[in-house]
């Protein structure tokens, strides 16, 4: 069903604010098609403006949320331009809107997102993003809201990330992030340890596939926005318009015992 009109919202009635953070988990979890929390610096609530009000006398229905959080690799600042801390930067990791509000309604809360982190944290200079190629996801949303393209991560020489599954036929792939969560480390010897700690005698690994990167710049100013894309490290390209192949080779890993003695650092 359509709210307003064919296709079209009217987004005078869409707004933003922020939520907590257990809320934006109960809607990723259940709504976002990967069904996984993440890492949150900020979640924004997206409302859209009802013609009469509950019963709780409300009149604005949260109908998704946008997640903002600091991205977890320590050069993601300084791979967009010198001079950026982790500090600078924040990587949007989740949007989710119910549907049945317009096709417009997705690109006007984000760039509603936009203001919000300028009005609210004047630290943040760029946001980052990334379009799932493994989904087949283009980024058509970011197009819409004028993002930057700077290609696939493996065209700007970021570090591959590596999914895991301790179970064969099926695979339950866990993602890079959680691997992390889970045992401190993406180090391929420190997950024969901390895994085999946990009983389990092998593990498989697949190269997660590259992601379409994108970033938005959030300047003070006109002469703000201008020094830092005079600064971006990779040129600008063309929006994609088709999903890319990647290397879907999957590694057998056996665990080290428990009980092994081994003097290695880990990193």
């Amino acid at each position: 069903m359509k709210v307003e009109g064919k296709d079209y919202c009217d987004v005078s009635r869409v707004s933003v604010s922020q939520i907590s953070k257990s809320i934006a988990k109960d809607i990723i979890v259940k709504k976002h098609y990967t069904h996984a929390w993440t890492m949150c610096r900020y979640a924004l609530g997206i409302y859209y403006r009802l013609d009469e009000t509950d019963i709780f006398g409300n009149d604005q229905k949260l109908i998704g949320c946008a997640i903002y959080g600091f991205p977890v690799g320590a050069k993601a600042a300084t791979s967009v331009c010198e001079g950026l801390s982790k500090d600078n930067i924040l990587e949007l990791t989740r949007l989710y809107v119910d549907d049945g509000y317009g096709s417009n309604i997705e690109s006007n809360a984000l760039a509603k997102t936009f203001q919000w982190i300028k009005d609210n944290d004047k630290n943040i200079k760029v946001l980052l993003s990334y379009a799932d190629n493994g989904q087949g996801h283009l980024g058509g949303i970011y197009k819409a809201t004028n993002w930057i393209y700077q290609g696939l991560s493996t065209d700007i020489a970021l570090m591959p990330n590596w999914g895991i599954s301790l179970s064969k036929e099926p695979y339950d792939w866990i993602h890079s992030r959680s691997v992390f969560n889970l045992w401190g480390s993406g180090n391929l010897e420190h997950l024969k340890k901390e895994i085999g700690k946990q009983g389990y005698k092998q593990f498989w690994r697949r190269e997660e596939p590259p992601k379409h990167r994108y970033i938005q710049i959030l300047p003070q100013s006109k002469k703000e926005k201008k020094d830092l894309i005079k600064r971006l490290k990779h040129k600008t390209k063309p929006y994609p318009k088709e999903a890319s192949d990647y290397n879907t080779e999957i590694i057998h890993h056996t665990t080290y015992e428990p009980d092994a003695d081994r003097d290695k650092t880990f990193w």
